[in-house]
């Protein structure tokens, strides 16, 4: 008489269609297909997140999606079997754009440029061409402008697991309503935020 095998544990079910996926993946659509609860599934997420640690993978969340990427501390080896030019940097002024973006979010055009006294088209474009930021909505204001946020190509570079675990910024408070003013122009940057990115940023 046969026996009937066991079903695949929630853990290798997440891991394997992470891994077909090769992009964010829903955290609704991964409760459904696996026929567990959400409350479940969020476990399973946070369990493999904390056991991949030592391993060469990680796993990356962001509002309600989940994705897996390359551990950031071998980012140089898989760039350079890939044949990315590591050297391209992002200048200093755009870094202080996507931090304010990355601490504010979700943010419009309107309010960065009001926090940074200056027009941000061109840092914005840069950062999207990169897939660092992106359009997350539209705000409730006339002309109902784009609210934007970071992205899972964000995380993967800073080696966040989500936008939550960026380190604290209380400085960020008083931004609001003041110019800061960039390094580079004559000027000094006030933000502490932007050291802190700036620190760790190794951009493609």
């Amino acid at each position: 008489m046969t026996t009937q095998a066991d079903p695949p544990s929630l853990k290798l079910i997440v891991e394997s269609i992470l891994f077909v996926a090769g992009k964010p993946v829903e955290l609704a659509l991964l409760s459904r297909i696996s026929g567990c609860r959400p409350e479940e599934l969020s476990a399973a997420v946070d369990e493999m997140a904390a056991e991949w640690q030592a391993r060469g993978l990680r796993l990356q969340r962001s509002g309600s999606a989940v994705q897996m990427v390359t551990a950031p501390e071998v980012a140089p080896y898989v760039q350079t079997f890939l044949g990315i030019d590591e050297n391209q940097r992002l200048t200093h002024s755009v870094l202080i754009v996507l931090t304010v973006i990355a601490y504010k979010q979700p943010i419009t055009r309107p309010a960065l440029e009001k926090i940074l006294g200056k027009s941000c088209d061109w840092a914005l474009s840069s950062l999207k061409a990169r897939d660092l930021i992106t359009e997350v909505g539209r705000a409730k204001a006339p002309g109902r402008p784009y609210l934007y946020g970071t992205t899972f190509r964000f995380l993967e570079h800073f080696g966040l697991e989500k936008p939550e675990d960026l380190p604290p910024l209380p400085e960020i408070d008083i931004l609001e309503g003041q110019t800061v003013k960039v390094e580079g122009t004559g000027d000094e940057a006030e933000t502490a935020g932007v050291e802190a990115v700036e620190a760790e940023a190794e951009w493609e």
